[in-house]
């Protein structure tokens, strides 16, 4: 039995969960979440407690009963906390800046990148070398940090590249050394 799906999810106060038809979602002070849960797994309101159990016991529902619970999990907290990534540049010359609904980075490319953003996510640039990505899903902050990242994945000579903060890059050691 999955440890993790037998855990109930506590709900706070300021948080209203519903469950229509294979549906839910999640209503909290940053916004709503809706999902669609798969239909091998049962998904029940007891009280101020989210409780979620398999309907058959296969191979398909004990691979999902984790995974739909901590999902469930993750929008409750993502309506009250919300979630962050936030990312640097490393490089000479190289940066970042928002503009409208875009994010436009500068890598060093014969031409600028302009990264769209998607709806609910919102984007900043404390610094031209930092970005803060912000919102309450936490896969569409991932993806988006992800897709940043991969225009300039870090190079393990000079460093050089988008890293995630406080991401270590173990530097190789050069022509000459070896």
């Amino acid at each position: 039995m999955s440890r993790v799906g037998k855990k109930p999810i506590q709900v706070p106060d300021k948080v209203k969960v519903m469950i229509e038809s294979g549906k839910i979602s999640v209503e909290g002070p940053k916004g709503k979440l809706v999902w669609d849960f798969p239909k091998e797994i049962e998904v029940k309101i007891d009280g101020s407690q989210v409780i979620v159990n398999r309907r058959k016991e296969d191979k398909i529902s004990y691979s999902m009963h984790g995974t739909v619970r901590t999902c469930i999990s993750n929008m409750i907290k993502g309506v009250t906390e919300g979630y962050t990534k936030a990312l640097e540049i490393h490089g000479v010359g190289y940066r970042a800046q928002v503009q409208g609904k875009a994010i436009n980075l500068q890598l060093g490319y014969s031409h600028p990148i302009g990264h769209p953003i998607p709806e609910g996510i919102s984007v900043k640039t404390p610094k031209p070398n930092q970005i803060v990505i912000e919102g309450i899903d936490k896969v569409k902050v991932g993806e988006l940090a992800a897709e940043i990242r991969s225009y300039l994945v870090p190079e393990p000579y000079k460093g050089k590249g988008i890293r995630y903060k406080g991401e270590y890059v173990r530097k190789k050691a050069g022509k000459a050394v070896a």
